[in-house]
Parts: structure tokens; sequence; C-alpha cells
């Protein structure tokens, strides 16, 4: 699997602001597929769904730390290569019965290109602030 190195993370946005880092094009993740983006804070799995929607999760399920990004993706869910949990993408919560969230990272798709806010990501498990309205 491919991976996409983000080197020099941005710096931490203030309150009013979402700072987007740019990590590729959309043709870059595989329909029902996944790539992942490596930075300092962690890996971050970006999924596409069968109808183009991107998703970005940490890479690391909330059950026993399995890398999401070798899971299959099936509508809107990612199922854990190590024991199937099933994870929604756009929250990062387990589907019933299981319990428990994986950090979810603010995706922006604008034309073909890909962007995330990694500032949001470290506040991710306990909600994504205004970026993407989960909290």
């Amino acid at each position: 699997m491919d991976s996409i190195i983000v080197e020099n993370a941005v710096s931490e946005p203030t309150i009013s602001e979402t700072v987007w880092t740019q990590v590729g094009s959309i043709d870059d993740i595989p329909v029902l597929g996944s790539r992942v983006v490596r930075t300092p804070g962690g890996d971050i799995a970006l999924f596409r769904t069968a109808a183009d929607e991107v998703f970005a999760l940490e890479d690391a399920c909330p059950h026993k730390q399995g890398p999401l990004s070798q899971g299959i993706v099936h509508g809107r869910r990612v199922t854990c290569p190590l024991h199937n949990w099933v994870i929604e993408l756009a929250t990062g919560e387990a589907v019933a019965p299981d319990e428990g969230r994986t950090g979810h990272v603010p995706v922006r798709v604008e034309g073909r290109s890909v962007a995330i806010a990694l500032g949001e990501a470290k506040l991710s498990r306990g909600g994504c602030r205004k970026a993407c309205g989960h909290v």
C-alpha cells in the first residue's frame, strides 16, 4: 500500500480557523480502498467509498489498534482486518454491539484535491470541533 508522508505538519490552528493540509488527489485512493498519510502525530487512513466520498480516521481500530487502512470498505463503513469490528467512516464510532471510537479527522475535497485538517486530529476522539460539525 502506498503512503503519503506529511513531514512538516502545519502549526496548531487558533479556535477561529481550520488549517487544511493537501494530501493528494481523490484518484490516489482506490474506490472502496484506502491510503495512509504518515504524520508526526501518527498514521491517518484516507478511505474512498463507491460514491467517491472521502473520509479520514486514525489508522487504529478502537478494539486492539488494528490497521483500519487494511480493512474492507463497504458503504460508509470499514471492517477492521483483525477482529471484524465495523467502524463508521463519518464519525469513527464502532457499530453496536461493539463500543468505542477511533479518531476522526476532517476532510475537504475540492475538485479532485483532498485536504485534511491535521490540527483537528488530536481532538477527534472527543469531537473534531467546527471543521466537520461532530462534537
